[in-house]
C-alpha cells in the first residue's frame, strides 16, 4: 500500500506531500509532515499543559518514568501502582482532560491518511517531555478498547531513536532516527508491534530548548 496523495490542511494553506518511508507492511515514517503547522501545534501545546501539567507517573512496578507525561482529548492515559488505562479525567485535578486542539486533529488525521488509513478520529493523546537521558521501553500499545485504529505518532523538539521491533519483545528492532517534524504511523498488521525510545541525548532545540516532547495520538474507546 502507498500513501495517498492530497493536500495537507485543505482548508489553509497547501503543503506538499512527505517524504514517507516504510518501515513495515502497514508503518511509515512521514518526514517533516509537522513542520509547516508548528506555528500553530506549539502554543497549543502549551495551553494543554499549562492546563494538564506534565507528570512523572508511577506504573505498576513502582518506579517512576523518566518522561513527564501529560493527555487532551475525551480520554486520557494514566498508570499507577493499578495498572493501565485510560480515564475521562486527570487523576491529578480531578477535572476532564484539555479539549483536544483542532489543530492537533487534523495533523493527525491527515498523517493517517497519507499512511493508507482513512477516517482516523484521535480521541486521545498521550504527550510525553524527554529530557537528555530519558527513555521509553518497549512496550505494546494496547490499552485502547480495540485496535482498528492506527497509531499516529509527532516528534518535536530534540532527536530521538525510535525503536520499532516484531511481535514479541525479544525480537529484533529497527533503530529509526526521528527529527522534529517527523510522524510515526503504524496499524493494521503492524499495530501491536513493540516499540520503545533510546535514550535522549543532550542537545539544544531552538523552539522546543533541552526536550523532546511526543505527541501519540490514538481511539481509544469509552472509558
Amino acid at each position: 500500500m502507498q500513501p495517498s496523495n492530497f493536500d495537507l490542511f485543505a482548508d489553509h494553506e497547501p503543503v506538499q506531500q512527505a517524504r514517507a518511508e516504510q518501515i513495515g507492511e502497514q508503518a511509515w515514517v512521514l518526514r517533516g509532515l509537522a513542520l509547516p503547522q508548528v506555528d500553530r501545534l506549539l502554543p497549543e501545546l502549551d495551553t494543554v499543559i499549562a492546563a494538564a501539567p506534565l507528570r512523572h507517573m508511577v506504573p505498576p512496578g513502582g518506579f517512576s518514568m523518566s518522561v513527564g507525561t501529560s493527555s487532551c482529548g475525551r480520554l486520557g492515559w494514566v498508570t499507577d501502582r493499578r495498572g493501565y488505562r485510560y480515564s475521562s479525567v486527570d487523576p491529578h485535578s480531578g477535572l476532564p482532560w484539555p479539549a483536544l486542539p483542532k489543530v492537533f486533529a487534523d495533523l493527525a488525521r491527515t498523517a493517517a491518511e497519507q499512511a493508507g488509513f482513512a477516517d482516523f478520529a484521535a480521541d486521545s493523546c498521550l504527550i510525553n517531555q524527554y529530557v537528555p537521558g530519558a527513555k521509553m521501553s518497549l512496550h505494546q500499545d494496547k490499552d485502547e478498547k480495540a485496535y482498528a485504529a492506527p497509531i499516529v505518532s509527532l516528534s518535536l523538539g530534540l532527536p530521538a531513536m525510535f525503536l520499532f521491533g516484531g511481535f514479541e519483545r525479544s525480537d529484533k528492532c529497527q533503530r529509526i532516527p526521528l527529527l522534529h517534524g517527523d510522524m510515526v504511523i503504524w496499524g493494521g498488521v503492524d499495530r501491536l508491534r513493540f516499540h520503545g525510545v533510546l535514550p535522549i541525548k543532550p542537545g539544544y532545540h531552538p523552539r522546543l530548548g533541552e526536550q523532546r516532547i511526543n505527541l501519540t495520538f490514538r481511539v481509544a474507546g469509552s472509558a
